[in-house]
């Protein structure tokens, strides 16, 4: 008989340490070290040569965040999992990784405004260039692919314009031109979407947001989703023939990784591990609560726009019902009449915390215009689908009737 698979919050309850903890803790113990001690010079050099696995300096490897990465790991059905500092790490260290001066990039000009200036300022002074494109347009997507193209990225829904790309198009384009795909699904928490099912190489995410349990820390995820074994690419050659198709891992663990340093706390990582326990507890809270605001909110006289791909008269809510589970994220836009109408709205909110960030246990609420995108020329946010009257929302998991009430009260 063929064994169960258990269920996503069994699976993080249950993953097991690498190694038992002597004092058999339920909860895996910070690891607060800089270097481990080895018992003879024997082992120390076995472990720096790799001849055998080993935590050596924190920098490069460390116990709780090792945990950490297991646990991803069994929450998408990947190959291996790299822990970073921050989301924007995760990003760079991945393209860094894997594109030489010279290539090109395919990338939608909707994202999140930090990961627009890496692709259009970082990148082009490091002689990588970012082809901008609608990636709706398919044909005109492949039209921008020539012998230099290396990397397709895109954000599973895009932030803040939650636009839904179909993977499935995607990826077929460019599987057949031999590009690869890496999917940013920060907004799409790793229990309702799985990258590896749509054939996606990498999958990225900020573990800032969903995974990290409400907000308590910083850090990112590259996960390989085990589709690729990396013997094609030439880069890679020399990892591929000590790694074998753990190729990208140990090239971003050993070269990227231990070179920039984008090291993930300890601390951090065991925030991060217990934020996962709770993750589709919470998911599935905050889209209640954003499915119910979007529909009660919707049709409302001072909302001149309210975008949410879980709502049914969405373009993408078929999309999101096959690619998502039906569970678009937790993110809803809505613009008023002008600016200074977002302001007052804002400053009205007595439940809505007005903060960035996303995904947090807490309803957060901002102005992109004036913040993330505040350094862009207006005709450059234009371009990139932001307006001086759109406001983004992160749904927490307060009661809805208080969050409605909140909203209520600050457009009157």
């Amino acid at each position: 008989m063929v064994a169960k698979e258990l269920g996503f919050t069994t699976k993080m309850l249950t993953t097991p340490y690498v190694k038992q903890d002597p004092y058999n803790s339920l909860h895996m113990p910070v690891y607060e070290t800089g270097a481990f001690e080895f018992e003879s010079a024997e082992d120390i050099a076995a472990a720096f040569q790799d001849k055998q696995p080993a935590h050596a300096y924190s920098r490069s490897t460390n116990p709780s965040v090792e945990y950490l990465e297991k646990k991803i790991v069994a929450a998408t059905g990947g190959r291996a999992a790299l822990a970073m500092a921050s989301g924007m790490a995760a990003i760079s260290s991945t393209i860094l990784a894997l594109v030489r001066p010279g290539e090109n990039i395919l990338v939608s000009p909707h994202l999140f405004g930090h990961t627009y200036g890496l692709f259009h300022k970082t990148l082009k002074n490091l002689c990588i260039e970012a082809r901008f494109c609608d990636l709706l347009d398919y044909e005109n997507l492949e039209k921008n692919i020539d012998e230099n193209t290396r990397l397709l990225f895109f954000e599973t829904v895009t932030n803040p314009q939650l636009e839904v790309v179909n993977i499935r198009k995607l990826v077929k384009i460019a599987k057949k031109n031999n590009i690869i795909v890496v999917a940013d699904s920060t907004i799409t928490p790793i229990n309702v979407f799985n990258a590896k099912a749509f054939n996606i190489d990498i999958e990225i995410m900020s573990s800032t947001k969903f995974i990290s349990g409400g907000g308590t820390s910083v850090g990112g995820i590259v996960v390989d989703t085990g589709v690729n074994d990396w013997s094609g690419l030439r880069f890679l050659s020399t990892f591929h023939e000590k790694k074998g198709d753990m190729a990208l891992i140990a090239k971003l663990r050993k070269e990227i990784f231990r070179h920039f340093g984008p090291t993930l706390s300890p601390r951090a990582a065991q925030l991060q591990s217990m934020g996962l326990d709770i993750l589709e507890l919470r998911v599935e809270r905050s889209f209640e609560n954003c499915l119910r605001l979007s529909e009660h909110f919707s049709d409302h006289p001072s909302i001149k726009k309210l975008t949410y791909p879980g709502l049914a008269s969405s373009e993408y809510y078929r999309l999101s019902k096959e690619q998502f589970n039906g569970v678009p994220g937790t993110i809803m836009t809505f613009d008023l009449s002008t600016e200074d109408d977002c302001f007052s709205f804002m400053n009205k909110l007595k439940v809505i915390r007005r903060a960035t960030n996303m995904n947090d246990n807490k309803s957060l609420i901002i102005h992109p215009w004036s913040t993330i995108y505040s350094e862009y020329p207006e005709s450059l946010r234009l371009e990139m689908d932001v307006h001086d009257t759109l406001l983004r929302l992160s749904v927490g998991i307060e009661d809805i009737d208080d969050l409605i009430d909140d909203i209520e009260q600050a457009l009157t």
